[in-house]
């Protein structure tokens, strides 16, 4: 009678513990389907919170991109439009005298071109400026031969704000501006050999010529000395 509770006992223990234990294979308990639930809450938010931070980061370096390719666009056009621009090859209405004399002389010479483009001349050179009176044509064509650029206008066609805006277009060096009576257009540009002829102050053509031919090569002694010299009448810078 004994034996038989003992095994009796044996087996309700038994019994009691397949109760407390899920059977292999069977469904997870809430337990683990709540933590199973928090994981892959945890998993996409994990993931929403990387394709966020990835947005993030492109729309910085978009932006970043943009704002390099802008500031560097605006200093390429700030260079770039400081620079002078390159003369044309060729500027239209130009004459060319070739044959030109370049002797040092002590006495007036008769040019054959007005103004001269070049020729005999006297041994010291017209200080380059902007001068308000006739310059002698001695001392300004041995300028041209330096490479200087000579711009002369009528005065009784160009004067008040045209004037002024003819002066700003002149460089503070191997350039000269004056008067000219008897001036055969109301601006002229000349260089050594060359010579423009030109209707107004705003002709495009007149900045052009100082650009190509200003202290060209074409000149007899481009480089020399165009200050040093003697100042003609009425300097003004």
């Amino acid at each position: 009678m004994a034996r038989s509770k003992n095994q009796g006992g044996a087996g309700g223990a038994r019994s009691v513990e397949s109760k407390s234990q899920p059977a292999r294979g069977g469904k997870p308990t809430l337990k683990q389907q709540r933590e199973a639930e928090i994981q892959r809450k945890l998993a996409g938010f994990k993931l929403q919170h990387s394709r966020a931070r990835r947005n993030r980061l492109i729309l910085i370096i978009t932006a970043w991109t943009v704002g390099i390719a802008v500031v560097a666009g605006l200093v390429i056009f700030a260079v770039t439009s400081t620079l002078p621009k390159s003369p044309p090859a060729a500027i239209d209405g130009v004459q060319s005298f070739s044959g030109l004399s370049s002797n040092h002389v002590t006495t007036p010479v008769k040019y054959a071109q007005t103004p001269p483009v070049g020729g005999n001349h006297s041994a010291v050179p017209l200080n380059c400026a902007v001068y308000s009176e006739p310059v002698p044509n001695e001392n300004a064509v041995h300028s041209l031969e330096h490479g200087a650029v000579w711009v002369t206008y009528d005065p009784t066609a160009v004067s008040g704000a045209q004037l002024d805006v003819l002066r700003k277009d002149i460089p503070s060096s191997y350039a000269i501006l004056s008067p000219y009576s008897g001036d055969p257009s109301p601006v002229v540009a000349s260089a050594w050999g060359v010579q423009l002829k030109a209707s107004g102050v705003d002709d495009p053509r007149i900045k052009d010529f100082i650009a190509k031919y200003r202290s060209a090569k074409s000149a007899p002694e481009p480089g020399a000395p165009c200050s040093g010299g003697v100042d003609g009448p009425g300097k003004v810078q």
